[in-house]
């Protein structure tokens, strides 16, 4: 990993700025940007009131074409649309904005909004959350038999919010819809005790929005001795898209890939999930610089992204961005499907159009971009990959990837693949 005092950044853009966020208080002014009107800004305030809104200045002035907004895809990615919720909800909630209603009031009627949405789909809290002894184990998924989930109490927001997000919940002022834990020392007695577990996830909201000092709160006990069974660490993150300057130019960005080489120098794998939904967020080169780092620091970087609705459902756009990735040396790994949860209908792409989509693309990369899988989608009894099975022509479907008469387990799920 070489130091950043030893080594040139490349002239991007904000690339030695500091962070700056945009949250509510700043969208009419954005919204008045892109062109919308008065009314318009309204009905987008309304919504921003039930669904989380975030991004920053590297977004704003990088990403988007102004342009070409309010219908511009990375304006779509990050603003709120007046259309993303039942009219009848962004009246009400415009209508108490108009008034100037008090604040409980507008909390109140967005909690009434928000308990439709089903913010916490697939059974998360229900079936997921494992127990340590005979207690529940808060901020810890564990949905496979080889795989856990650990949400860092820190790491609940994001650089920007994604409109699309299935975890908009952790996101909105509303302690009980979260998941997040910052008791390491009951995570590392979960996991001594579950030795069929191999890979932890760290996840959030985004675990790269911590920083290098409390970010290694979480994985340097994954060191520990009687946690020999932890093969992999994985981060799942979109900062490479949001704030890439966060492993080139912050002030710790050194130490959080120090951090890296210390995971992949203690016997185990590292991958960096990173979540990529439209080929401009790959442009700048602030991101190849970033991926080159985290590279040289031993990670191997895997890319997946939801298939949405207005933003990136054709296939061109994926086949762009796999080929982009493979040439920055990063490995196609998902495309998923919205999950149910949230404004789900407005973005949404019907799952024959979206293995279309897949198809499509799939068949315009190399055999080096076909590491992709998909469409996959999540589900109660699992994950599906919709797909045709190719040994004598039966036609497409999902199956159990085990023993086809085997059962869910209590908190677990199956996994489901292709026919």
């Amino acid at each position: 990993m070489t130091d950043m005092r030893q080594q040139g950044v490349p002239a991007v853009p904000a690339a030695g700025r500091r962070f700056r966020a945009y949250t509510a208080k700043h969208l009419d002014a954005l919204a008045a940007r892109a062109g919308l009107d008065a009314s318009e800004r309204l009905a987008v305030r309304a919504v921003a009131t039930v669904l989380p809104f975030r991004t920053n200045d590297y977004v704003v002035e990088n990403l988007i074409d102004w342009d070409a907004a309010p219908d511009d895809p990375i304006y779509r990615l990050v603003f709120p649309q007046s259309d993303m919720l039942p009219a009848a909800d962004v009246q009400r909630m415009a209508r108490l904005l108009a008034r100037d209603a008090p604040a409980g009031e507008v909390t109140a009627a967005a909690h009434e909004v928000r308990t439709r949405l089903n913010p916490h789909p697939a059974g998360q809290l229900a079936l997921n959350i494992p127990d340590l002894g005979d207690e529940p184990l808060p901020g810890v998924q564990h949905k496979y038999p080889e795989t856990v989930l650990v949400f860092p109490k820190q790491a609940q927001t994001c650089h920007a919010y994604c409109t699309y997000c299935f975890r908009w919940a952790q996101f909105v002022d509303e302690p009980d819809l979260k998941i997040a834990t910052a008791d390491t020392d009951r995570v590392i007695e979960y996991l001594r005790r579950h030795r069929e577990v191999s890979s932890v996830l760290i996840t959030g909201g985004d675990p790269m929005i911590m920083s290098a000092e409390v970010l290694r709160r979480y994985i340097e006990p994954l060191f520990n001795q009687g946690l020999e069974h932890i093969e992999s660490v994985r981060i799942g993150s979109k900062s490479l898209a949001y704030w890439p300057q966060r492993f080139v130019t912050d002030p710790d960005a050194d130490d959080t890939l120090r951090l890296f080489e210390e995971i992949v120098a203690s016997g185990r794998s590292l991958a960096f999930m990173a979540h990529f939904s439209h080929p401009r967020e790959l442009e700048s080169p602030l991101v190849a610089e970033a991926v080159r780092r985290i590279r040289d620091a031993g990670a191997v970087i895997r890319t997946q992204a939801p298939l949405i609705r207005s933003i990136n459902d054709d296939p061109a756009t994926w086949a762009a961005m796999w080929r982009a990735q493979v040439r920055m040396g990063m490995v196609p790994y998902y495309m998923f499907v919205e999950r149910d949860t949230g404004p789900q209908d407005y973005f949404a792409v019907p799952l024959a159009c979206g293995y279309g989509i897949f198809r499509e693309a799939y068949q315009s990369v190399s055999g080096l971009g076909r590491t992709v899988r998909g469409p996959s989608m999540s589900a109660t009894p699992g994950q599906a990959l919709r797909g045709r099975h190719h040994r004598g022509g039966r036609g497409e479907g999902v199956r159990p990837a085990h023993d086809p008469g085997a059962r869910p387990q209590p908190g677990r799920q199956a996994v489901l693949r292709p026919l």
